[in-house]
């Protein structure tokens, strides 16, 4: 199934094609889903001095294929080199264009859902023939929970989102209690949670992804 291009979006740049993308797949049967871009993440959930969850800090490189595809039409001082201001302008789209996906970052304190504010401290780097979107979530309201749970998926799959092996997730001024656990998707154990627990996500076939999660647990006692 081809994307949807409404005719006012001919004009972003490349790499602000992936919301409209993924928004042409949200409506797509579970059994057409399967991704189309991969990520490889790492994130940082923050801390407020008092102990609140303040914001979660993310690093994704996009697979080389896609780097190389979103790169296209850039203009360089030295062939083959990006500098952050280079990357700037597409940094920016990128970021406009995840906004109505939540940033594919899901959040409940104790069971209740909590939301967060556009990304600060926003930036695109490229090494090794891929690109690194850097930001930073703040929470809406800086939250303490004895268990906060973080998703990351792509609900339609059209991205797969796999973390780092080393260090995956780390805690950022935590109190000295707070313990971490992470579930990958292929972890058995995540499954079964995920099975027993609430979508993030209304509609038939738009939680599909969740099936994919990446999924941070901290328990604070």
């Amino acid at each position: 199934m081809g994307p949807c291009v409404r005719r006012d979006d001919v004009s972003r740049v490349l790499f602000g094609l992936l919301g409209l993308i993924v928004a042409s797949l949200l409506g797509a049967a579970p059994a057409q889903a399967h991704p189309h871009v991969w990520i490889t993440a790492k994130s940082e959930v923050v801390y407020a001095p008092d102990g609140s969850i303040s914001g979660v800090r993310h690093a994704w490189t996009f697979d080389d294929m896609f780097s190389t595809y979103a790169l296209q039409g850039i203009e360089t001082k030295t062939k083959g080199v990006y500098s952050r201001e280079e990357l700037a302008p597409l940094a920016q789209t990128n970021i406009e264009s995840l906004k109505e996906f939540g940033y594919f970052t899901f959040a409940k304190a104790d069971g209740k859902k909590e939301r967060f504010l556009e990304p600060v401290d926003y930036y695109l780097e490229f090494k090794d023939a891929a690109l690194t979107l850097h930001f930073m979530l703040p929470a809406k309201t800086p939250f303490k929970a004895k268990q906060a749970a973080l998703e990351v998926f792509d609900p339609a799959f059209f991205i797969d989102f796999k973390f780092e092996e080393k260090d995956p997730i780390k805690l950022v001024g935590a109190p000295a209690d707070c313990k971490l656990q992470f579930l990958r998707p292929n972890d058995g154990t995540a499954n079964a949670q995920r099975l027993n627990e609430n979508n993030f996500m209304n509609g038939d076939n738009s939680n599909y992804g969740a099936m994919y999660a990446n999924k941070i647990l901290v328990d604070c006692p």
